[in-house]
């Protein structure tokens, strides 16, 4: 990689130990190379959420990727001797939207399998989606093997929209339970969903491991008084706003508070340097803008039809108002026609009919 030399700000910052570079990008008493990414400002060309990027940082850096896994897991980065992705495909070639694997199969430990997909846009099939990502991998059995060699499998989904509207959730995660008394029936098939656009719902539960952004201060705070180590949690605090990032403004900013986000930055601009995965990139946000494109037409039509729905919904309750007017003025003029021929036969009944 080629390198610059840096201003006199970022040269003071990473000198003081203030930013949490790759051990790799800071000589000892001098700062001659920093990487690239360090001066790279504005928008980002490809955005942070998407998919082939998603895929293409954690295939190209497997640090990234073990720190991603022990984050969502809970897990300490010392629990992961391995991490394999076994869906690799071959960056920068031509993919499109039914060539392009979006799920990617990891092999934990040698031990369990683990499914990770960035979904950008709500096609509303994600939970048959991602249940049949799950028992697809789940059954892996070969001819002879008995039934208690099944790795355990975890399904992990990254939305950036909101699965269950009328109960939005930051981080959650499903088991098969007992629906009587919750009791586990196994611990070898697990959903979980982070959805980034719920970073504010985040629980207490959640902001133990970190998993929501810390407040600049707080963050601040941490890394001056500890040096920067490694700490899943923290990636993943960093993480969830890294993927909502847009600038290389909010990118730097939080490189500079863990090492292993700016691991990954340094790969990120690498790979969004390479033509060959631009192009791949980009073609994956020309596919988004179709979809949402199409997605938003279907929605006007939607709402259209909502509304004729409540207009003749309306017309119903006035028809049905009017028939229940009707049918009252008909029922008390039945009782005024009963009423008078009852007088008329009475009247002739007393001779005064005429």
């Amino acid at each position: 990689m080629n390198h610059f030399q840096p201003s006199d700000a970022v040269l003071s910052t990473a000198k003081s130990g203030n930013m949490a570079l790759p051990a790799s990008a800071i000589a000892a008493d001098t700062c001659t190379a920093c990487p690239l990414w360090l001066s790279a400002t504005g928008n980002l060309s490809v955005p942070m959420t998407n998919d082939y990027l998603f895929r293409a940082l954690l295939q190209k850096n497997n640090k990234v990727l073990k720190g991603l896994i022990s984050s969502l897991l809970h897990l300490s980065p010392s629990d992961i001797s391995s991490a394999v992705i076994t869906n690799p495909i071959e960056l920068g070639d031509a993919i499109n939207h039914k060539t392009f694997i979006l799920d990617i199969k990891v092999s934990l430990n040698d031990s369990t399998t683990l499914s990770l997909e960035m979904q950008v846009i709500n096609e509303h099939n994600w939970v048959d989606r991602s249940l049949s990502y799950l028992c697809r991998n789940f059954d892996q059995l070969m001819a002879g093997e008995k039934y208690q060699n099944i790795r355990p499998v975890i399904q992990i989904g990254l939305l950036n929209f909101t699965l269950f509207p009328e109960s939005p959730e930051f981080y959650a995660t499903y088991k098969f339970l007992n629906v009587k008394n919750h009791t586990l029936y196994s611990d070898k098939l697990r959903l979980s969903v982070l959805d980034l656009t719920q970073t504010k719902l985040a629980t207490e539960e959640d902001k133990s491991y970190q998993l929501d952004h810390y407040s600049s201060a707080l963050m601040r705070t941490q890394v001056a008084r500890n040096p920067p180590v490694y700490d899943g949690s923290l990636l993943t605090t960093c993480r969830a706003s890294l993927f909502k990032a847009t600038t290389w403004e909010e990118i730097t900013m939080l490189a500079q508070k863990n090492e292993y986000i700016g691991e990954a930055t340094d790969t990120i601009y690498q790979l969004t340097q390479d033509e060959k995965i631009r192009m791949q990139c980009e073609a994956r946000e020309d596919y988004y803008r179709t979809q949402r494109g199409w997605q938003d037409m279907l929605d006007e039509k939607a709402a259209m039809l909502s509304e004729m729905d409540i207009i003749l919904n309306e017309k119903d309750a006035m028809l049905n108002k009017k028939d229940t007017i009707i049918a009252e003025q008909k029922e008390a003029l039945e009782t005024t026609c009963s009423e008078l021929n009852k007088l008329l036969a009475w009247a002739k009944e007393h001779g005064y009919e005429k």
